[in-house]
């Protein structure tokens, strides 16, 4: 039997991750060590892993683990893997894309209803006992426009459609969906703008869309058009959105992801009348470890079996 494969568990919650290995039969396999969020690996675990699961890790660490061949991050997102100098080339790199799915589509939905829907203003009414009378806008018969259609995003073209909404939207292969009344190539993403009454951002974080949502895309946009951002903070060109607001160019934003988290007191979104700040709720929820857990512990069998891994990244597409 050959000698067991070294694992090492660099999260504050490892359980669920330690339970998926047993259920997946592959304890006997491995042996595994756990390591909180803010510690740093050992000289022994530097040495001797080979395979790892983590949030990120910083420049510098990872050519000091010389056996370490795979590594599992624990986000969709991988650009903060991808920007360190001394990434081994030879190192597999696989991420969490699609452990979203329980979690990130209801709250796309529920920016869309408060947006749509005076409750938030009604709870203001009530604090100050005053019936005040407000129309519901229908989202039914509304136009979604979906900058980029992965799992996430056909999720949510399913959903908004059960609503009555029109969803169009921008994928690097187009071909009809369900869901989805046109998938129109990234080139055409100017036409989506203009058709949208609700531009929603899934994008993910790559050297072309650095800055993609600028003064010249919002002005595409229809004038009481709102932009909704669960990608990447680094989309957006912040002064320009809040230029854009602020002269109603557009009606406002929701946005969920920042260039810095948590996003600093002093930034100007937090005083913007028309954005909505979300302290990065989109895809947590109580059981994303379990759902990740399931993808580390099927990618853990195929990595002792020498199959290929799930959701491995393209880097030279950046995701």
């Amino acid at each position: 039997m050959p000698p067991a494969t070294s694992v090492l568990l660099w999260t504050d919650t490892p359980a669920p991750y330690i339970d998926a290995i047993a259920a997946a039969g592959l304890a006997g396999r491995v042996t595994v060590e756990t390591l909180a969020r803010k510690d740093t690996p050992s000289e022994a675990q530097r040495a001797g892993a080979e395979a790892m699961l983590a949030w990120g890790a910083p420049a510098g660490l990872l050519p000091v683990m010389p056996r370490l061949r795979w590594v599992q991050a624990l986000t969709a997102g991988v650009e903060g893997w991808l920007a360190l100098p001394d990434l081994p080339p030879g190192l597999a790199l696989t991420c969490a894309r699609g452990t979203h799915r329980e979690s990130m589509p209801e709250n796309i939905l529920g920016a869309l209803f408060h947006l749509a829907k005076p409750y938030a203003a009604i709870v203001e009414d009530q604090k100050r006992h005053a019936w005040t009378r407000r129309v519901a806008t229908p989202l039914n018969g509304k136009t979604l426009g979906i900058l980029g259609l992965g799992a996430i995003g056909q999720d949510v073209a399913r959903l908004a459609t059960a609503l009555g909404m029109t969803v169009i939207g921008t994928r690097r292969r187009p071909e009809a969906l369900p869901g989805l009344a046109e998938v129109l190539p990234p080139e055409r993403t100017d036409e989506v703008l203009a058709r949208s009454d609700f531009v929603l951002l899934l994008l993910p974080a790559t050297p072309d869309t650095e800055n993609f949502i600028n003064a010249a895309r919002l002005a595409r946009m229809k004038p009481g058009a709102w932009l909704l951002n669960f990608g990447r903070g680094h989309l957006i060109a912040d002064a320009d959105l809040i230029a854009a607001v602020q002269s109603k160019r557009i009606a406002g934003a929701v946005l969920d992801v920042f260039r810095q988290e948590p996003l600093p007191a002093e930034h100007p979104f937090w005083g913007t009348e028309g954005i909505l700040v979300l302290p990065h709720i989109g895809g947590g929820h109580p059981q994303r470890d379990t759902v990740v857990a399931k993808l580390f512990a099927d990618n853990l069998g195929r990595f002792l079996d020498g199959q290929p891994l799930r959701e491995a990244v393209d880097r030279a597409a950046g995701y």
